[in-house]
């Protein structure tokens, strides 16, 4: 299969099942879980431990997943799986869940909490506040169409791959939900 997962047949893996995020095809099913703020480094490591541990063993209806993960940010937790071999079950995705929600507790942060906006604040830094206040802000206009956003809706890697996560407003649901008014508001 291409990179992209436009054609070939399937990737062929080891029998631990966990793969390297970046050989992943694009039609890889793709979860993005943010965190509260920057992870340390050992919670980073605390972290991508145990998602390391359920990744080897995440099974759906006894099939193995292949999947992997990326931090990126030191704040956001990428998780995608390969469906072409087998798919990932409402059981499977929230048993992943419950690990994340765990480790919420262990590490005493929020991460699967996905109504927060975390958008580029005007020196760069990744901010989050709340919808309605993302919402107040938009009114104010502290935050703009142009206000780069990372879209955590995103369901394929292909997507992410392609810049739709990290993205001006304009090009997200944040357009719809928050700048309807704007002139030249396309969201895709």
């Amino acid at each position: 299969m291409t990179r992209d997962g436009a054609t070939g047949p399937a990737l062929r893996y080891n029998r631990r099942m966990r793969v390297d995020f970046a050989q992943l095809p694009g039609t890889a099913r793709l979860w993005i879980f943010a965190a509260e703020r920057s992870l340390t480094r050992d919670e980073q490591q605390a972290l991508l431990g145990e998602v390391d541990a359920f990744l080897d063993e995440w099974k759906a209806h006894g099939a193995p997943l292949a999947a992997g993960r990326e931090l990126r940010g030191d704040q956001f937790l990428l998780v995608a799986v390969d469906e072409s071999s087998a798919g990932a079950s409402g059981c499977s995705i929230d048993a992943m869940v419950r690990v994340l929600a765990e480790l919420e507790r262990t590490l005493g942060l929020e991460l699967v909490n996905h109504a927060p906006v975390l958008f580029r604040s005007s020196d760069g830094a990744i901010a989050r506040v709340s919808r309605s206040e993302f919402s107040d802000l938009a009114r104010r206009g502290a935050v703009s169409a142009d206000t780069v956003v990372f879209n955590n809706t995103l369901t394929r890697l292909q997507e992410l791959r392609t810049g739709r996560w990290e993205t001006p407003a304009r090009d997200s649901w944040h357009a719809r939900a928050f700048f309807q008014a704007s002139a030249g508001a396309s969201p895709r």
